[in-house]
C-alpha cells in the first residue's frame, strides 16, 4: 500500500500595527468626529463674548462640575422612614387629601387641585374623622359672598343622593322658586293668603308606640308649642300658675275638640283662657284656684286669633304635608317687611311645630333643615330651645341642621354673657361639626378665632377670601374650597336679579302734568 507522506509549511501572518499607530488612530477619528460636529454647530455671535463680566453665569448651563456638585451617584444617604404627621414639619408643602369622593361635589380644593364632595351623613356613619360626632352644619359670611348660593347647591345635589330637604321659614322667598323647580311643596303664609295651617295637629302615631303613649307624646308636644307662643309675645318667661292656666286650658279645649270629633284650635285655648270659672271648676278647688291669673296668657294668644296673624293659625290646616316631595319650603316673606319680628316668630314657631310631625317620621329617611336668615331667632329664647332640642336629637331623627348667619356675632345677639339666651346660642355652635366660614369684616376676626378657635393663618385666610371661596372646618381638619356651580344652577340661584334688572325708558304717557323745564346749554 502507498505510503503517506506529510508536509508543513508556514502561514502567513499580517503584521500587527504598534500600541503608538493605535493611539495615533484613535486620536484622529477623535478629531475628525470633533471637526464634523463643529462644522454642523450653528455659528456663534460675538456678541455673547462682548457681554458684562458681571452678567456672565458662573457655572455652565449642566451645572456645577466637581465632586461638590452633588449629582448623580455621588450623594447617597442612607433611607429614613417617618409618619406623614412627622414629615409635615419637615416638608411643610403638603395639602389634606379630602374627605373623601362620597357624598355630593361641592367644588374645588384650592390647596390639593382636586374635588371637594361633603356629606355629613357618610362621614358620621364611617368613622373616619376623629371628632366627627353630628351631622349639624353652621355657614356665616358677609353679603354677596355666596353663602345661600352654597346652601342651595347643598340642597340641589343631596335630592340627587336622596335626601329631603326643609326649610322652616324663608323670611325672604328665595326658596320658593327652587322649591318649584325641584318639583317640591311651597307653603305661602301671610294675611289675605289661602294657606292656613293648625300647629295643635297630631302627627301620625309610629309604628311601636303605644295609643296611650303617644297621646302623652302630643299633650307634651301642644302644651311646649303655647308656651312658647305666649313667652315670645309676652317676652318673658311664664309664671307656675300660668302654665297651669295652659295645662288645664288645653285639657279642656282636647275634651271639647274630641266630643266634636275635630281637632282643637288655639283660639279654642285663647277663649278657655279667658274664662277663668272654666279653669278654677276644672282644677276642682286645688290651690286656691287660678282666678285672673291667666289674663296675660288669654291676651297674648288672642294675637294669633284676632291680631295681626289671624287666619294662619286659628283655622282648620287647609295643606298637607307631602311626605313624598323632595323639598318643603314655608314662605314667610309676607311677614317679614314690617320691623317688629315678633309676627314672623310666631309664624316660624308655628310652622316648625307643623313640621315637627314629619321630622319625627322614623320612616322619614334622612333629611336636611336649613334655617335661613337665622339672625332673626337669636333673639327669641322659645325658638333657640325648640332647635336645641332639634340639634341634640338630629342623630336620633336622621337631620343635618344647617344653620346660615351673616356673621358670629349674630350668636352674641341672643343675650348678655351668661344669660340663657346666649348659652343656647352658643350651644348651636358648639354641636356643629362642621363650619364653613365665608369672607368676614376685619371687625370681626377676633371674634371668629375666640369663637371658633381659629388659627393666625385661619384668619388671615377668611378676612381676604373671594367670591364664592370659603374655609370648611371638618372637625379637626380644614379647607380652602371654591364652590363650583352649573350655569343652569347660576341662574337657578341667582339672588341679585334686581340689582341686575334693565332700567326701563320713561315713555311720555308716564310723565306728570308739571311742567319740565329745560336749560338751554351753550358753549
Amino acid at each position: 500500500m502507498p505510503r503517506t507522506r506529510a508536509s508543513a509549511s508556514p502561514l502567513f501572518v499580517p503584521r500587527k500595527a504598534s500600541r503608538a499607530q493605535q493611539r495615533a488612530a484613535r486620536a484622529g477619528f477623535a478629531e475628525a468626529r470633533r471637526q464634523a460636529r463643529l462644522a454642523g454647530a450653528p455659528p456663534t455671535h460675538r456678541g455673547q463674548d462682548t457681554l458684562d463680566p458681571e452678567l456672565r453665569p458662573t457655572y455652565p448651563p449642566s451645572g456645577r462640575p466637581g465632586p461638590a456638585s452633588a449629582r448623580g451617584g455621588k450623594l447617597s444617604l442612607p433611607a429614613h422612614r417617618m409618619t406623614t404627621a412627622t414629615v409635615s414639619g419637615a416638608y411643610p408643602f403638603l395639602a389634606e387629601g379630602g374627605l373623601g369622593a362620597e357624598g355630593h361635589f361641592v367644588g374645588r380644593d384650592v390647596h390639593a387641585e382636586a374635588a371637594f364632595c361633603y356629606d355629613p351623613f357618610a362621614l358620621y356613619n364611617s368613622g373616619r374623622i376623629e371628632g366627627f360626632t353630628n351631622p349639624n352644619a353652621v355657614l356665616c359670611g358677609v353679603i354677596g359672598m355666596g353663602k345661600s348660593a352654597l346652601a342651595k347647591s347643598i340642597a340641589t345635589r343631596a335630592i340627587a343622593h336622596g335626601y329631603r330637604i326643609y326649610i322652616p321659614s324663608d323670611p325672604k322667598g328665595e326658596w320658593s322658586g327652587l322649591a318649584q323647580a325641584l318639583g317640591g311643596q311651597t307653603i305661602a303664609l301671610g294675611p289675605g293668603l289661602p294657606g292656613k295651617l293648625n300647629p295643635l295637629d297630631a302627627p301620625d302615631r309610629p309604628t311601636g308606640v303605644s295609643e296611650q303613649d303617644w297621646r302623652g307624646e302630643v299633650r307634651k308636644r301642644r302644651l311646649l308649642l303655647l308656651a312658647s307662643l305666649a313667652s315670645t309675645v309676652l317676652k318673658r318667661d311664664l309664671l307656675p300658675m300660668e302654665h297651669t292656666g295652659l295645662d288645664v286650658a288645653l285639657d279642656l279645649a282636647v275634651a271639647q275638640a274630641e266630643t266634636a270629633g275635630t281637632v282643637p284650635l288655639i283660639g279654642d285655648i285663647a277663649h278657655a283662657l279667658g274664662r277663668p270659672e272654666l279653669l278654677d271648676a276644672a282644677l276642682g278647688g286645688q290651690s286656691g284656684g287660678i282666678g285672673h291669673a291667666a289674663d296675660d296668657l288669654a291676651h297674648a294668644l288672642r294675637r294669633l286669633v284676632h291680631g295681626d296673624l289671624c287666619g294662619m293659625f286659628d283655622a282648620p290646616s287647609t295643606v298637607r304635608f307631602d311626605p313624598s316631595a323632595p323639598m318643603l319650603s314655608i314662605d314667610l316673606s309676607r311677614l317679614s317687611s314690617s320691623g317688629d319680628d315678633t309676627a314672623l316668630v310666631l309664624a316660624m314657631t308655628c310652622a316648625s311645630a307643623w313640621m315637627e310631625s314629619a321630622l319625627a317620621d322614623p320612616d322619614g329617611g334622612r333629611r336636611w333643615v336649613i334655617y335661613d336668615e337665622a339672625w332673626r331667632i337669636m333673639r327669641h329664647v322659645a325658638l333657640l330651645e325648640r332647635m336645641q332640642q332639634q340639634w341634640k336629637l338630629s342623630r336620633g331623627l336622621g337631620i343635618a341642621n344647617l344653620i346660615i348667619l351673616h356673621r358670629l356675632s349674630d350668636l352674641l345677639s341672643a343675650g348678655d354673657a351668661g344669660s340663657r339666651g346666649r348659652v343656647l346660642a352658643e350651644g348651636l355652635l358648639a354641636d356643629c361639626s362642621t363650619r364653613i366660614i365665608y369672607r368676614q369684616e376685619a371687625d370681626q376676626i377676633a371674634l371668629s378665632m375666640s369663637l371658633l378657635g381659629l388659627t393666625g393663618v385661619q384668619a388671615q385666610a377668611i378676612a381676604a377670601l373671594p367670591r364664592g371661596r370659603g374655609l370648611w372646618l371638618v372637625a379637626g381638619l380644614s379647607f380652602i374650597v371654591q364652590h363650583l356651580l352649573h350655569p343652569k344652577e347660576r341662574a337657578l340661584y341667582d339672588t341679585d336679579f334686581r340689582m341686575a334688572a334693565k332700567v326701563r325708558e320713561f315713555t311720555a304717557t308716564e310723565g306728570t302734568s308739571m311742567p319740565v323745564p329745560i336749560l338751554d346749554v351753550r358753549r
